[in-house]
């Protein structure tokens, strides 16, 4: 601790702790009387914070691990996940990528414990833009999508060899589209 001007009040800083009365613990690096570098957080729910941190709030890289078993580790801005990141949840879900402000956003893989994945464009933590889908069972799933949904130009093939190719509206064939059966029958037109 040092002393403020005024002589009067201590200020944290340096290495130190903290534990409030409702049980919330802080443990680490402190400047001008606020947590700034290394540090942990312990939540009064048993959640745990060890990271960077400025001006009280987790910014930089850090790991947050719930109680419950999921974890996320990346980066931190002012409380929020943002940058890159990777969470996984207790199921053992898991998405590895960009957040921003919260949210995923930007490039992203999720892997959702039935073994279905994405590898794509995320917006305002929807699949939306370019990315690939592989269900369980190996159908899969190139092109575009729009707020979950395939949505636009795609190439959607199956394990048995049928394939199609064209265009999609809210989750729906609809447009010019090219549809491949493995005897080599086509039907091109739309849909």
């Amino acid at each position: 601790m040092r002393r403020c001007e005024e002589g009067i009040q201590l200020i944290r800083h340096g290495y130190g702790n903290i534990i409030w009365k409702d049980g919330a613990r802080y443990d680490g690096q402190w400047e001008n009387g606020k947590a700034n570098g290394n540090g942990i957080f312990h939540h009064i729910n048993g959640d745990v914070y060890q990271g960077e941190f400025k001006n009280d709030k987790a910014n930089g890289y850090g790991i947050y691990s719930h109680k419950e078993g999921s974890k996320y580790e990346g980066g931190w801005r002012d409380d929020i996940k943002h940058g890159f990141g990777k969470e996984v949840w207790e199921d053992g879900s898991l998405y590895e990528g960009n957040f921003y402000e919260g949210v995923k956003h930007g490039q992203g893989h999720y892997q959702w414990s039935d073994g279905s994945k994405y590898t794509g464009d995320w917006v305002n933590g929807a699949i939306e833009g370019k990315g690939v889908y592989i269900w369980p069972d190996n159908r899969k799933y190139e092109g575009f999508w729009l707020n979950n949904k395939l949505h636009g130009k795609g190439v959607y093939t199956w394990p048995d060899g049928r394939k199609y190719d064209g265009y999609y509206e809210d989750d729906k064939k609809k447009g010019l589209g090219t549809y491949y059966w493995p005897n080599g029958r086509v039907y091109e037109g739309y849909w």
